[in-house]
């Protein structure tokens, strides 16, 4: 984990489909293959970025709200943010924790998404890590961002954007996790 500002690095780069949207993996539904799943296909996908931790020294327990600060830019005027956070065994498998979505206009000038997660209670062991994933969709259990403006249910045509994850100095994206302290 890290609390200090990010020193220069290019910003990371995927292409959103909406025709072939992100799918969703596990979480909050009222639905088959929810809660907590394994992660790691959807990871590999090359519309998903992730972000780990080195392994933890020592167990990390996270109690409340959890929040995001991803700044991003996209090729179109309108696009999501998802972002999830998990937790990566010693094994290697990828867990959902919790995560969440907003919805961003004039996502085609660099902007600060801030996305609320579900609040959570979690408990991350020594030796596992924080994995960050970040994407632009959870389909089905969001709907898809068309890319265009038009209403979500009734839009008509889909467009594909090309989306720009920073994390520099001077655009310091960051996962805002509500450490508990024993």
């Amino acid at each position: 984990m890290a609390t200090e500002v990010p020193g220069e690095s290019a910003p990371d780069n995927y292409r959103y489909d909406p025709a072939d949207p992100t799918p969703a993996v596990g979480g909050s539904r009222f639905q088959f293959n929810t809660g907590s799943v394994d992660n790691t296909a959807l990871e590999a996908r090359p519309d998903v970025l992730t972000y780990p931790t080195p392994p933890l020294e020592q167990a990390v327990e996270i109690i409340g709200e959890v929040g995001a600060e991803i700044w991003f830019r996209s090729s179109l005027a309108h696009a999501d943010v998802f972002v999830r956070v998990c937790d990566v065994r010693a094994d290697g498998r990828s867990f959902n924790v919790t995560d969440g979505l907003v919805g961003v206009t004039d996502a085609d000038h660099d902007t600060r998404a801030t996305v609320t997660l579900f609040a959570t209670a979690h408990r991350f062991e020594a030796g596992h890590r924080i994995r960050v994933q970040v994407s632009s969709g959870a389909f089905p259990r969001y709907n898809r961002n068309p890319g265009t403006g038009e209403p979500r249910g009734s839009a008509t045509q889909l467009r594909a954007a090309e989306q720009t994850v920073h994390h520099d100095p001077a655009r310091p994206s960051a996962v805002i996790l509500p450490i508990h302290r024993s």
